[in-house]
């Protein structure tokens, strides 16, 4: 990890340890008055987001600021690459200010991983295409350890479109590190056979009931349609085969958590009264977001 963080797959199990107890460090700052700590203090983070993004953006600009370095945010609209600029042309040219590390968010998979090959810089992956969001699995697990004593043993839900989800891939990868069994289900055409070769112990189904049966955890997942040509059901077909409803609960572990990366579709895939109520961590996840992503800026910048 010394050159950033590109993805999940390529940690091993003590690299994220290490992580989620640096960020368990820094977790109490969040109800302190005075949430500043001056770790690496002068150091510059470039915040580069080619796709829309409000939680992973701000909690990186938080999590820079907490740490006491200055962080500038660009998106893709007032970037030169609106003006035909490549995006190579547009790193070389923020390589060439000198920053100590880019955060970044592409619609194309493997880009931030091409962009580690030429810079000399180190790059943070803040999701890239429908590959990998390393910092969102993190989230997830720093949030379900919160409530569980280990990740090992448990049974977790991702339902919804796995095929198009980076945070499915990511969870999946760091689960696996842990012996969690990882139950990936949705409509046949949003999840392929292929996705149980991605790691030991995911299993596909697509029934929702069988998916949620005993589980510790219960993952929702976005249906993308930014990232398809078109949708392969109507929207009202979706919600009563694969949308999380209070009777599903029932059927899970009487302590289950209910998690989701956002944005929230309410009513398409998940139910207002599941989204609030006392199973839901989805703003927890939301909290935890800064204490990891300050504990992965201050790894890199050591």
């Amino acid at each position: 990890m010394a050159r950033g963080l590109l993805g999940i797959e390529d940690l091993d199990r003590r690299e994220i340890e290490e992580i989620l107890a640096r960020a368990k460090d820094f977790q109490p700052l969040q109800n302190q008055s005075n949430k500043r700590l001056d770790l690496i203090r002068g150091r510059m983070i470039v915040n580069l987001f080619f796709e829309a993004s409000t939680r992973t953006r701000t909690s990186f600009e938080i999590a820079a600021k907490r740490l006491g370095a200055d962080a500038v945010s660009i998106t893709a609209s007032g970037s030169s690459l609106q003006k035909g600029e490549s995006l190579v042309d547009t790193l070389n040219t923020l390589a060439a200010m000198k920053p100590d590390a880019i955060v970044m968010r592409h619609s194309a998979s493997g880009a931030p991983h091409f962009l580690a090959r030429y810079l000399p810089i180190p790059i943070i992956n803040a999701g890239d295409g429908t590959h990998e969001h390393p910092t969102q699995a993190l989230l997830d697990a720093l949030t379900i350890l919160d409530h569980r004593k280990t990740l090992e043993g448990l049974r977790v839900a991702i339902i919804g479109d796995i095929v198009h989800s980076r945070v499915a891939r990511s969870n999946i990868y760091l689960l696996s590190k842990f012996g969690a069994d990882v139950v990936l289900c949705g409509p046949a055409p949003l999840l392929p056979a292929e996705m149980a070769k991605l790691a030991p112990g995911v299993s596909l189904t697509y029934d929702m009931q069988e998916a949620i049966q005993g589980a510790h955890v219960i993952m929702m997942l976005r249906v993308q349609l930014e990232r398809q040509n078109e949708s392969p059901f109507p929207a009202s077909d979706y919600y009563p085969f694969y949308g999380l409803r209070r009777e599903h609960l029932a059927l899970a572990r009487p302590d289950v958590l209910v998690m989701h990366p956002g944005p929230i579709n309410r009513g398409r895939e998940i139910a207002s009264d599941v989204a609030d109520s006392k199973q839901s961590v989805i703003l927890n996840q939301v909290e935890n977001g800064i204490a990891v992503r300050m504990a992965v800026l201050e790894r890199i910048m050591r």
